[in-house]
Formats: C-alpha cells, structure tokens, sequence
C-alpha cells in the first residue's frame, strides 16, 4: 500500500499536491525542448547559447520541484526526504539534482568547453528521465490503489 487513509486524505488536501501537479508536467515540456536545443547543438554546433541557457531554466525547475516536493513529503509523511513509500524516487532525485548543480558549476569554469557542459547536462538529463519513469510508476500505483479502494467500497 503506498498511502494510508490518513497519508491519502493529508495528499488530497495538500496545495503541494497541486504544485507538484503543476510543476511536474511544466518541467517535464522544458526538458523535452532542452533536449531538442542540446541535440540539436552535437547535429549542428549551432544555438549554444540557448541550448546552454535551457539546461539552466531545466535545473532551476529540478530545484524547484525538489524543493516543493520535499515541503510536500514533509506534509504527507512526516519527513522531508526519503519517506519510505518514495525513497528511491528520492535517491535517484538526489543524484538527477547533484548532476544538475554539477552542469551550473561547470558552466562557469574555465577549461570546459559548450561540448563538455553539454554531456554533463545530457548525463544528467539521463538521470532526470529514469526519475520521471520512476514518478510516473509511482502516480500509476497510487491510481490504482484508489481504484481498488472504491471497488472494495462499491463491494
């Protein structure tokens, strides 16, 4: 079971939830347009700039998200990270966030070139795709527990 009663009813009344809700599918649309300028840039070696400066906006959203979604866990679960019911969603989170700050901490290094800040940013976009099939499962879950739940109402 992922929630109990009293975890599903503190979720379904949570303005986090609608955050979450708004911020996930937000970020998700981001990355894919990050996605096309960066590959775009290997096919090319044209727009840097931009496609550099989408993997910031896509970070600063991942930063976002992880903040609100820790507020959001905290509130639900009673503790900001690594709620049992999400912590693996959490470690490969926390990766998907280091690699992230790892790309802003390049970008303004000397000695690496749009190349190198691009595989760093492609690595952790990697990363960042396996946590969003992981949430999607996640969400999948939680759908169907509720389904289940009203067939046993219904019952």
């Amino acid at each position: 079971m992922l929630y109990t009663d009293a975890e599903k009813k503190r979720r379904d009344q949570s303005v986090w939830t609608t955050v979450q809700a708004i911020l996930a599918p937000l970020q998700f649309f981001v990355f894919l347009v990050s996605l096309i300028l960066v590959i775009n840039f290997f096919a090319t070696g044209e727009l840097a700039y931009w496609a550099l400066l989408s993997v910031v906006i896509k970070t600063f959203l991942l930063f976002l998200i992880m903040f609100t979604g820790a507020i959001w866990e905290k509130e639900i679960f009673g503790c900001y990270l690594f709620a049992q019911p999400f912590f693996w969603e959490d470690v490969v989170s926390l990766v998907a966030v280091a690699l992230h700050f790892l790309y802003l901490v390049v970008l303004f290094l000397p000695g690496f070139g749009v190349t190198d800040k691009l595989i760093i940013a492609l690595v952790a976009y990697a990363v960042y795709f396996v946590n969003a099939i992981q949430f999607l499962l996640k969400l999948r879950a939680a759908s169907a527990q509720s389904s289940e739940e009203l067939r046993e109402i219904s019952v």
